[in-house]
């Protein structure tokens, strides 16, 4: 079998295929997803389009299932780049599967990925605007969200049941770890000569989004969407775009760093329209 450079996907979503499609060409795409119905129908659609993906059972929770999915990419080829879009919303889980799912389990996969990854690789992984919609965390609660060993993550007191509003904190806790996490593991992964960053998208329409406009929070989407400077929702290719920029040769010189996509959703919130009441 010919080697190939191979990049591992998790998360079999629109954003997730929209950022393979735009750099996964000529490459072997290992893609896994908890569900492998999601991760066989992406993977047919775009195997009907040309690449090369094959679709693995993963989740994103467990170390060994992380460290399976990295072997079976082996078997190809270098695993030349990572795309990380796998995660659960805070409509879709407690706050236990959250924290596992969205925090620990991202911070396992890109310190496991990071042991190998190619020189030259990239990774890229999606956190959420939400992460910027919580007050700033202390200096240290951020530093421990960023370096805490990865199986000593969720003792941290932060993320005590105690401490953890509802399901909506656990996210934009998670995804502020993830933000942070990013950072850490950049010099990680700068060590092997390879860059990670992360996008932090606002409301993307998905098929899961399209949920959520019908669903309880529909308003409160619908209020965010037309009350933001773009107007507007944003599609898996604008993110895309981002992606092309960062896992491409025009962002050589950026790693560690989070992008925000969100149509302005976050300035709005802080600055405009968005401000909650006090």
């Amino acid at each position: 079998m010919s080697k190939k450079e191979v990049m591992i996907v998790t998360g079999a979503g629109q954003i997730s295929m929209a950022i393979a499609r735009r750099m996964g060409y000529g490459k072997k795409i290992v893609m896994g997803d908890k569900n492998i119905e999601n991760a066989k129908t992406i993977a047919e659609i775009m195997n009907n389009a040309g690449f090369d993906v094959e679709p693995v059972e993963m989740d994103l929770s467990s170390r060994e299932s992380i460290k399976s999915l990295i072997s079976k990419a082996q078997e190809y080829g270098e695993i030349k780049m990572l795309v990380n879009g796998a995660g659960v919303s805070p409509s879709q889980a407690p706050i236990e599967a959250i924290l596992k799912v969205d925090l620990y389990g991202t911070a396992v996969l890109l310190e496991e990925v990071g042991k190998v990854i190619a020189e030259g690789g990239v990774g890229v992984t999606i956190s959420s605007q939400s992460g910027w919609r919580m007050p700033q965390l202390t200096a240290e609660e951020d530093a421990a969200l960023a370096t805490t060993p990865t199986e000593e993550l969720l003792n941290l007191e932060i993320l005590q049941p105690e401490n953890i509003r509802d399901t909506l904190h656990a996210y934009q806790m998670a995804k502020r770890c993830n933000e942070k996490r990013v950072m850490a593991q950049s010099v990680e992964w700068g060590k092997r000569g390879a860059r990670l960053n992360d996008i932090a998208p606002g409301i993307i329409v998905t098929p899961l989004a399209v949920d959520e406009f019908n669903g309880l929070r529909g308003d409160f989407y619908k209020n965010m969407f037309a009350k933001c400077p773009a107007g507007r929702p944003g599609t898996a290719d604008e993110v895309a775009n981002v992606a092309e920029l960062l896992m491409s040769e025009k962002g050589a010189f950026i790693t560690g760093s989070t992008f925000l996509i969100d149509g302005g959703a976050t300035s709005s919130y802080y600055y405009g329209p968005l401000k909650p009441e006090a």
